[in-house]
């Protein structure tokens, strides 16, 4: 089973969030109905960045490295090719 690290930005304030999931189109979702309380009042949220991991070990560790990261890392992340956002959408 594959684990996900994403990043989603709010559309209200371009706020970034990083977060783990199984299915993060999901986890979108998820945030967008209001469910997660840190990410409520921002809402709506875009889906800006998915990285597929192999383990939820290594899913763990990546979504603490990205927590830590600034806006110029997340900027780079979203525009390299460890981002897989297109296999959720195609």
């Amino acid at each position: 089973m594959p684990y996900y690290v994403y990043i989603i930005q709010s559309e209200f304030d371009g706020t970034f969030y990083k977060g783990s999931s199984e299915n993060p189109v999901q986890r979108l979702a998820q945030h967008n109905e209001g469910q997660t309380p840190s990410t409520r009042h921002k809402r709506p949220w875009k889906l800006l960045y998915v990285e597929e991991l192999s383990s939820k070990t290594d899913m763990l560790i990546r979504e603490k490295k990205l927590k830590r990261g600034n806006k110029d890392y997340f900027l780079k992340l979203i525009n390299g090719n460890k981002n897989i956002i297109n296999h959720f959408f195609d």
